[in-house]
């Protein structure tokens, strides 16, 4: 054990110093162990809202979606997913056709304007079925009072219940009501009732049957657009210019990013301010490191005047005061890590702390732990605690021991 490293731990050790200075050495740890822990806390939530947004999107949507200009409609289906088919070849996972109109939806006691999708159930690539709370994803076509799937918020504001029936109002052929158009108007059995945990998707989006909805709205053959689901999604970009290169006009092929582009935007600038703020928080933690071996100079003045005169040279005394700067920032930065990964696996496991889904998306605050955030923050922090120390001990070093020796 070096000569320094030896004094170092006797004076973190000892017992006949100030209560003081213990209470402000205390008050440095829980400084830096806080600044860790919200520094590790914040990356952990930001890094999970972000991720777990861009699942449910990714995961409730498809990858690639083709539309028509001016929401106009695309004819002979059949004929469009073959093509499909042709131009991405093994790149593709499924195709889905899709009807996709506005809609009146009523109930016993109240009415609200929808956003009917109705989707082929042989060819299905959603994964609404995985958010159904009530009964199931039945829209398989019937002979009486058609099955349809709603939201969880709509449901409610309907005040409707899976098995209760439901009127849809709708527009034929995309044209006003006439004597020679007349509206479609259907009975509904609500047969389930999902939640996406996004309060705009789960208020204004219904499903029902594929076949159901082209006789709705009087589309024969003809579709609003196609999802499309890839084998891999890091190449969806090259996948979708592939098909703007080879669909002509109407077609209008958007993939996942560019359709929810407000949202991805949203979580990009989120994070900007974030290394600005929490950088903050670390470095106002890591000051107090100075304020502590400050008073602990001031403390062990005369002893640092004892060592002095008995040889010590100024890079030990440098090295003593270093090494507490050391003790003080390690034992901090492992009570923040602890703390922080505490947290997360109780918000994680238990969902302590729940958001309002209709602003965040989200009805949790979801948490990603990542042990590279824990390994590059403790790093960070480590070396601006060791650079902090570096001032009290280069002034401990340069206390002249005769003055030292007669400090009172």
């Amino acid at each position: 054990m070096s000569f320094p490293f030896f004094i170092s731990n006797r004076f973190a050790k000892s017992k006949k110093g100030s209560k003081f200075i213990s209470l402000i050495s205390v008050i440095s740890i829980i400084g830096i162990a806080l600044g860790v822990a919200v520094l590790i806390i914040a990356l952990t939530v930001l890094n999970g809202f972000e991720e777990s947004v861009k699942q449910k999107i990714i995961k409730f949507n498809s990858h690639i979606k083709i539309t028509a200009f001016g929401n106009k409609n695309l004819e002979d289906y059949q004929t469009g997913i073959n093509r499909i088919n042709n131009i991405l070849a093994n790149e593709i996972e499924s195709v889905s056709p899709f009807i996709q109109k506005y809609a009146i939806i009523k109930s016993k006691r109240f009415s609200e304007g929808i956003t009917i999708t109705g989707l082929n159930p042989e060819m299905n690539n959603s994964n609404i079925e995985a958010y159904i709370t009530a009964g199931e994803f039945e829209i398989n076509r019937k002979t009486k009072n058609q099955s349809i799937v709603i939201g969880k918020k709509l449901a409610e504001k309907l005040f409707v219940q899976v098995g209760d029936k439901i009127t849809l109002f709708t527009l034929k052929n995309d044209e006003l009501p006439s004597p020679e158009n007349p509206p479609g108007i259907e009975n509904f059995i609500v047969t389930g009732i999902y939640e996406s945990g996004m309060a705009d998707y789960d208020d204004l989006n219904v499903y029902i049957n594929f076949s159901v909805a082209q006789n709705l709205f009087d589309l024969n053959d003809a579709v609003s657009g196609y999802n499309i689901k890839l084998n891999d999604i890091t190449k969806i970009d090259q996948a979708a210019l592939k098909l703007s290169d080879n669909l002509r006009y109407p077609h209008y092929v958007r993939t996942v990013y560019n359709v929810h582009q407000n949202i991805f935007t949203w979580l990009d600038l989120q994070k900007e301010p974030i290394p600005i703020v929490l950088g903050l928080i670390i470095i106002v933690a890591v000051f107090n490191i100075v304020g502590t071996l400050l008073m602990l100079v001031l403390e062990r003045t005369r002893a640092i005047g004892i060592l002095k005169s008995m040889g010590a040279s100024r890079k030990q005394i440098t090295r003593i005061f270093l090494y507490q700067g050391i003790y003080l920032s390690l034992i901090g930065i492992a009570l923040g890590n602890t703390t922080a990964y505490l947290i997360s696996i109780v918000q994680r496991e238990f969902n302590i702390i729940s958001l309002p889904s209709s602003i965040y998306f989200i009805s949790e605050v979801p948490v990603l732990i990542n042990s590279l955030h824990y390994l590059l923050i403790s790093v960070v922090t480590f070396f601006l605690c060791i650079a902090a120390s570096y001032i009290p001990s280069l002034i401990a070093a340069k206390i002249n021991p005769i003055n030292a020796i007669r400090f009172d």
